[in-house]
């Protein structure tokens, strides 16, 4: 039976998770403008190197073609790729 060597520990704790809410920095659509910003997405699927974000909003990639599932594979260690913020609700001033 081959040898099977590990570089990180196999039952290492995923940063991302089906389901979860991320931040990507893709182009997209705000106010019937194109914008290269950071938009809200659920992950679909996340593969060993990669992660699936989903979007309601359409998304295109760099060469200017839109996404028609609009679902974007990020590498998991790419700096356009984070968690979330969370983000308060202001209260009506009274």
């Amino acid at each position: 039976m081959a040898e099977l060597h590990f570089t990180t520990a196999p039952n290492k704790e995923e940063m991302f998770q089906v389901g979860g809410q991320v931040e990507v920095c893709c182009d997209h659509e705000r106010d019937g403008n194109r914008v290269r910003d950071w938009l809200v997405g659920t992950i679909v699927q996340v593969d060993p190197k990669m992660v699936a974000v989903q979007f309601q909003q359409n998304v295109y990639l760099t060469d200017g073609w839109m996404v028609p599932d609009r679902v974007l594979w990020c590498p998991k260690d790419s700096a356009n790729i984070r968690p979330a913020r969370r983000r308060r609700k202001t209260r009506p001033l009274r």
